[in-house]
């Protein structure tokens, strides 16, 4: 994403303007609320499903399908951004999306087979709305076109801060919220309410007037070719945060089957909650570390807290130790994430902005489903405590990749 501010088309002038001030004062607060229902589906379909049919692992399923759906097409929605512009594909893809989420309560309470509800979860994570990627290449094209040259650095550092902590921060809030709604209402509601935010603040995000930025013809005329996306370097880091989506997965379900054992399984998303508390607030302060203290290596130091957090967590046996050791989890997750996307916005190959966050954004959830599938098959197949260890196999992943990450910024070095 370095790179294709570079080489869009710069204005004839440029100001100190704040970035809100060039982005507008509605623009965060929209894309902020656009990006929740991303983060409701997974857990809103896991909810659904199990409330309605009783099965942790079909339920496990489903949420897998929601992942598949968003890995298949994500990125191709993303490179159709980066070539036909934002706004010409969230309109059409958020509308059609916010639809198929509307229908899903009815067709799983009603008498449709599995196979039919498995189809729709999958048709849900197709058409799943790429926010948060899109919201960051409008904002790394902002700070190239139209920010201070000497500014620049120091924006978009923060700039990706502030982004990540607002990833991390919706991957709390989702589940909470399906959480909230399923114990105060019912299930259903959930995803209901995906549906009414994806059809009101999606489409708002769609339609917002840095919806029209364009990052330049002469950019497409200089996109690198695809196979870039394929660099060593790249991919460590799309390894990196598929390991995160694993940890939320395993996570979540592993908590819901151990809350189940409680006799509260619908306030698993509360619980799981509280790791927002420490995740947001340090993903926030990640702007303010020392230069010294590189990329790669505060995904390692971070992503060595994770694990030692969910080791922890295996060992748990009350609700009240699970919730301790959840919120000192989310000290490990956002300096973890806001590494991952910086290190992934510095590598995008030119003119591929779109498409490299969106595969970002879709790693996440892909392993967040592919995890809640493992997860609750083991869950119903070796009891809670064998699904309770999975966090801490997908946190292993996380510091695995931050060490090959280190080992190839070492021979690119030499």
């Amino acid at each position: 994403m370095l790179h294709t501010s570079s080489t869009a088309p710069k204005p004839a002038t440029t100001d100190d303007r704040s970035l809100v001030a060039h982005a507008g004062r509605w623009y965060f607060p929209v894309a902020f609320v656009a990006r929740l229902p991303f983060a409701m589906m997974v857990v809103g379909v896991l909810t659904l499903v199990v409330a309605a049919r009783d099965s942790v692992a079909l339920g496990g399923v489903n949420s897998a399908s929601v992942g598949i759906g968003a890995a298949v097409f994500g990125p191709m929605v993303g490179a159709a951004a980066d070539r036909f512009g934002q706004r010409r594909v969230l309109v059409p893809v958020g509308l059609v999306n916010a639809a198929l989420l509307g229908v899903f309560p009815l067709v799983v309470t009603g008498s449709a087979p599995d196979s039919a509800v498995l189809a729709l979860a999958f048709c849900i994570g197709a058409s799943a709305p790429q926010v948060a990627p899109m919201s960051r290449t409008r904002l790394v094209a902002i700070i190239g076109q139209r920010m201070a040259p000497r500014r620049r650095d120091k924006v978009l550092s923060g700039t990706m801060a502030y982004e990540s902590a607002a990833d991390e921060t919706v991957f709390i809030i989702g589940p909470f919220l399906v959480g909230l709604l399923a114990t105060a209402i019912a299930p259903w509601v959930a995803v209901a309410g995906a549906s009414a935010l994806t059809f009101v603040f999606v489409t708002a995000f769609a339609l917002h007037p840095t919806g029209k930025l364009v990052l330049g013809r002469h950019e497409e005329l200089v996109q690198a070719p695809a196979r870039e996306l394929l660099r060593p370097r790249l991919v460590v880091v799309v390894v990196g945060i598929l390991g995160v989506g694993l940890f939320f997965g395993s996570t979540l379900t592993a908590l819901t089957a151990f809350m189940e054992s409680h006799g509260e399984p619908a306030q698993a998303g509360l619980l799981y909650g509280l790791m927002g508390i420490g995740s947001a607030g340090l993903a926030l302060g990640s702007a303010v570390f020392p230069r010294g203290f590189t990329l790669g290596w505060r995904w390692l130091v971070f992503g060595v807290v994770l694990l030692g957090g969910a080791v922890a967590f295996s060992q748990v046996q009350s609700v009240l130790a699970a919730g301790v050791v959840l919120a000192v989890l989310g000290i490990g997750i956002g300096p973890t994430l806001v590494a991952q996307y910086s290190l992934g916005s510095e590598r995008s190959p030119v003119g591929r902005s779109a498409t490299t966050m969106t595969i970002l954004g879709s790693a996440v959830i892909v392993g967040q489903s592919i995890a809640s599938a493992i997860a609750g098959d083991v869950a119903e197949q070796h009891g809670v405590g064998a699904a309770m260890l999975l966090p801490a196999v997908s946190a292993a992943v996380v510091v695995l990749a931050a060490v090959a990450n280190l080992a190839l910024g070492r021979r690119a070095a030499r």
